[in-house]
């Protein structure tokens, strides 16, 4: 059978070595620990494990570990009974029950507390739970699949994970490798998400420029595919042209390209009281700024506060109600943010 992919995008060196541990592992019932940094695309492979396992015309459910309150957690995965605590007005299955002959997927066990890995270790070797509030057992028949941000054998030495779970877990190792190390991939995937997205906004397809596409192919993204998918979006919306041009991308990676200062978009803001057609450039600060200054980002936030305040009090001539109106602030919040600074003249 060929294998199913749907959704998973590309084929780099990296992904086609993850696409071939995933034809060797799909097919048997042994547990996967899916790793690799946020926003990779973990979730679908996973999926795609399933799709392509003797399991795939039962449940798939995935249950996120790190999105549910610890209190409500045990009840989502195990199930509960009526009366188990308050507002249990019936008894109800947990994700478990419910994958039943399908595939469990855990994702971000990571963020799951110590007392719920040893709940979830004997469902893993004695393949039975037991609901929240209740004292009979149930055998379930599931495959175990989880995912994670973090560097699980970190996270045992520092006491956060269980060492025996991590081994139960750790079965079959699959590591996403992220975007930035799968080269042309980010072309096929920037060309991808452009594509739908026009399509969904009925607007004509665009094109990315090569000097674009250079700039794409060159930046680390440390937001991964969803980064990606993100700007994307946004150049789908805010994008003029039918071509995306280097001005055209977000700032930050026209900075990682090392793009000029005056060929990025200058942002103008116009002076109440100047003539008609009379504006100032008006560039915020950047952490370049920061970092020149030798300066944190309390020190650099008061200093810029500080020289606001003086200015105002300059060109108000010492009013300090004036100064106050100037600044857009109340009159005690300026007097409080003087004799903090010592600025308070009498």
């Amino acid at each position: 059978m060929a294998l199913n992919i749907d959704g998973m995008i590309g084929n780099s060196p990296a992904l086609r070595e993850v696409y071939k541990i995933l034809e060797k592992v799909a097919p048997t019932d042994s547990t996967v620990l899916v790793t690799g940094e946020s926003g990779t695309g973990k979730e679908l492979l996973v999926r795609a494990l399933h799709k392509n396992s003797r399991r795939r015309d039962k449940p798939f459910v995935p249950i996120n570990c790190g999105a549910i309150p610890r209190e409500l957690l045990e009840s989502e995965l195990f199930g509960h009974e009526k009366g188990a605590f308050t507002h249990a007005i019936r008894s109800r299955p947990g994700r478990f029950e419910l994958a039943d002959g399908g595939t469990i997927f855990l994702d971000e066990i990571g963020e799951m507390d110590l007392s719920l890995q040893v709940k979830i270790l004997r469902a893993l070797q004695e393949k039975e739970i037991e609901r929240v509030g209740g004292t009979a057992t149930k055998k379930v028949d599931v495959r175990v699949v989880a995912a994670t941000n973090r560097d699980l054998e970190t996270e045992v030495a520092a006491g956060r994970f269980r060492e025996d779970l991590f081994y139960r877990l750790n079965v079959i190792p699959m590591q996403l490798p992220p975007l930035r190390e799968r080269g042309e991939d980010i072309l096929v995937l920037a060309e991808y998400f452009l594509r739908n997205f026009c399509f969904e906004k009925d607007r004509p397809n665009m094109q990315v420029s090569p000097k674009a596409k250079a700039m794409l192919v060159a930046y680390s993204w440390p937001g991964n595919v969803r980064e990606l998918e993100n700007f994307m979006e946004r150049l789908s919306i805010l994008c003029e042209g039918a071509k995306v041009e280097p001005e055209d991308l977000p700032e930050k990676i026209q900075r990682a390209a090392g793009m000029p200062e005056p060929e990025r978009a200058t942002q103008i803001i116009t002076i109440e009281g100047t003539s008609p057609g009379v504006s100032a450039g008006f560039a915020w600060p950047e952490l370049k700024d920061m970092r020149d200054k030798g300066q944190g980002l309390k020190e650099f936030l008061d200093e810029i506060e500080e020289r606001l305040l003086t200015e105002a009090l300059k060109e108000a001539g010492g009013v300090k109600n004036q100064a106050a109106e100037i600044l857009g602030i109340k009159r005690t919040t300026l007097i409080e943010k003087l004799k903090k600074r010592n600025l308070l003249d009498g």
